[in-house]
């Protein structure tokens, strides 16, 4: 039977399960990334369960998002995921090298190997030919200990696109095409993979753009085909040996298809606060603008640098602006310095910060209060970027750099100069001097954790209840992003290892009072649950969005609908995920209610539909639930750290 390219890798690396749409599934997988932000827990992770040594292939830890170190905080963390990469098996990623997932493709990336990561962006390795799939870092840390990944077989999309881009509009115009076409929620239970003539015109950075926002779609993954773009890169990168052609078989089928003529493309903007709310540029130019900001694993190639700095040349940015620069990978700053580019955009008034993710994830360049900031990042969720009433658009490098040499937003398309031609560097540098390798098993046995004073132990989570009686702390709208549940930024993921201090920001964006109110009914040995609405969870992979209100007591949510990556988390830390069959009980239901289920786990084991009642009023809901016998049975177990202390 033809298969494509996602069927291929999947079929090869089945360990468990039928290749069913829907159906749990249970894949080898190859390599692994962390980042800093989630790392700590999963290294943690690694020593609750006693591992000696990972048994992947290859397994990266990257330090790229807690770059600050105003105090002790991040520092001594960086020390502690040094010392577990070389306790375990793992390469480290020094402070200041890049993100992770530019970095990963850079030196790692393998055609046809599977990736998994603790970081929602993880699916940019498909870029390279790899089915990259971000997750939870439990679920990372069991991938690196050996046990199969579980994910819901996917759909898969195809995408084909013809023609060539017009001059102006570049590879981040083709992925807010795809949000404005299919919006936050049209990915979800899909690998999103593209093919067509119009690929030719797209190297492996431009690829990097569309697939590591797949994960905006809500998509599993995204893939390319590998091919001889493909080769061109891993060659410049002295990796040709990795090469594998890959590509969907000549009759292969797609469960879903859409056609994308890149000839017809004109410069696109995500307003204020969705990736989702795209418009064309022509349609909201001459706003104000006090920031533009190009990089970050969003627009992380050397292209996306070097025509922003042909852009500037002899110019100046608007006085008005902050002109921020946000190189992705320290190879590509480099090379921005050899060849006299970087010199353009300091001479133009730019501001250059380090090589790592930085505003990104709110670790910096915050714009001012009530200000509009142009962004070439991935996500515009509310209050990511560091200012709690942020203004953030979405856009290609063109378009900001555009819009900062005029002070308001403009469609390059209107400058009075030509669009410059980058000229590939004939050869890239390639210094691996931030880059550690593993020790080996004799010297790893050796080394000890070092743990400053803010890293604290996994707390212990108990099962639910037989019958539970919750009191419902908060009702949320739709599209609730994990920014909103347990905020990035300077201010927070410091706390990132110390579970019960950053649970006190737990839904701080949405109720500044719910930690508090959550604590109330935990001295009292009293638990809770919380309301959300589609798409509940989306965004970042951070299973501190879980853990920190499993921690506070959480034990049930109800929404309409979820975002794949939160929706596992949650049952990873022992929090069941339901959600409503009638909408109207949605509507019925009240932050204060209490929600009454008797014989919890008979009910959720008999069937997908099970029965709640509202205390002290006249009505009764209907739920379902989505989740197999391994997730009943970890749920039992009290979370996915206590299932596989049960079963070894």
């Amino acid at each position: 039977m033809p298969m494509n390219i996602t069927q291929k890798i999947i079929h090869s690396h089945l360990v468990e399960g039928e290749m069913i749409a829907g159906k749990e599934i249970a894949m080898k997988i190859d390599q692994t990334l962390c980042q800093d932000a989630t790392g700590t827990l999963v290294m943690l992770e690694l020593e609750a369960m006693g591992l000696d040594r990972v048994k992947t292939e290859l397994s990266v830890q990257y330090v790229d998002h807690n770059l600050i170190q105003e105090d002790f905080k991040n520092a001594d963390d960086h020390l502690f995921l040094q010392s577990a990469a070389q306790r375990y098996g793992v390469w480290f990623s020094r402070a200041g090298n890049g993100v992770s997932h530019p970095l990963h493709m850079e030196f790692f990336g393998k055609p046809g190997k599977t990736l998994v990561g603790s970081d929602s962006h993880t699916c940019a390795g498909g870029a390279i030919g790899m089915l990259a799939i971000g997750t939870g870092g439990l679920e990372v840390a069991m991938s690196m200990a050996g046990y199969p990944f579980f994910v819901k077989m996917p759909k898969v999309m195809g995408i084909e696109l013809t023609g060539k881009m017009p001059e102006w509009v570049s590879a981040k115009d083709i992925i807010l095409e795809m949000l404005r076409r299919h919006g936050v929620k049209g990915g979800v239970g899909y690998v999103i993979e593209y093919y067509g003539n119009g690929l030719k015109h797209l190297d492996l950075w431009d690829r990097h753009v569309i697939a590591n926002m797949g994960a905006e779609l809500g998509a599993t993954g995204t893939i390319f085909p590998s091919d001889k773009k493909t080769l061109e890169f891993l060659k410049m990168h002295g990796r040709e040996s990795d090469w594998l052609e890959l590509s969907s078989d000549k009759n292969a089928n797609y469960d879903k298809n859409d056609v994308i003529n890149l000839s017809e493309l004109e410069p696109l903007i995500a307003l204020p606060s969705s990736p989702g709310n795209v418009k064309l540029v022509r349609e909201v130019k001459g706003r104000d603008i006090y920031q533009s900001y190009i990089g970050s694993s969003g627009n992380p190639g050397y292209r996306d640098l070097a025509i922003s700095a042909l852009m500037v040349s002899g110019r100046q940015i608007n006085p008005n602006v902050s002109f921020d620069i946000n190189p992705a990978t320290r190879n590509i700053l480099e090379e921005l310095a050899e060849n006299g580019l970087l010199a353009n955009l300091i001479h133009a008034g730019a501001r250059i910060h380090q090589a790592g993710c930085n505003g990104c994830i709110g670790m910096g360049q915050a714009p001012a209060t009530g200000r509009n900031s142009l962004r070439t990042v991935p996500r515009n969720f509310p209050g990511r970027s560091g200012s709690r009433e942020d203004s953030v658009y979405l856009c290609s490098p063109e378009v900001a750099t555009a819009s900062a040499l005029k002070g308001i937003i403009t469609d390059p398309r209107d400058l009075d100069f030509p669009c410059p031609k980058v000229r590939k560097p004939k050869k890239i540098i390639v210094n691996r001097n931030m880059m550690q390798s593993p020790l080996s098993p004799f010297e790893s046995v050796r080394i000890k954790l070092v743990k400053g004073p803010n890293i604290s132990s996994i707390p212990e989570l108990k099962p639910i209840s037989k019958d539970v009686k919750l009191a419902v702390l908060l009702k949320m709208n739709d599209n609730v992003s994990t920014d909103e549940i347990l905020p990035a930024g300077a201010r927070v993921l410091p706390y990132r290892s110390n579970i019960p201090r950053i649970s006190d920001f737990a839904f701080d964006m949405i109720d500044e009072t719910y930690s508090r109110r959550a604590k109330e009914l935990k001295e009292k040995n009293e638990h809770h649950a919380v309301i959300g609405g589609d798409n509940y969870g989306q965004g970042s992979s951070r299973e501190h969005a879980a853990l920190a209100p499993a921690y506070l007591g959480l034990q049930l949510v109800i929404a309409k609908s979820y975002a794949r990556i939160h929706w596992q988390n949650l049952i990873n830390f022992g929090i069941l995920p339901l959600t409503f069959v009638n909408f109207d009980d949605y509507r019925k239901i009240e932050q204060g209610d209490f929600i009454v289920i008797k014989n919890i786990f008979d009910s959720i084991k008999s069937g997908d539909i099970l029965k709640a009642n509202i205390d002290g009023k006249s009505f009764e809901i209907t739920l379902r639930h989505n989740l197999s016998r391994r997730q009943i049975d970890v749920l039992e177990s009290g979370g996915l750290i206590n299932w596989v202390k049960k079963h070894g």
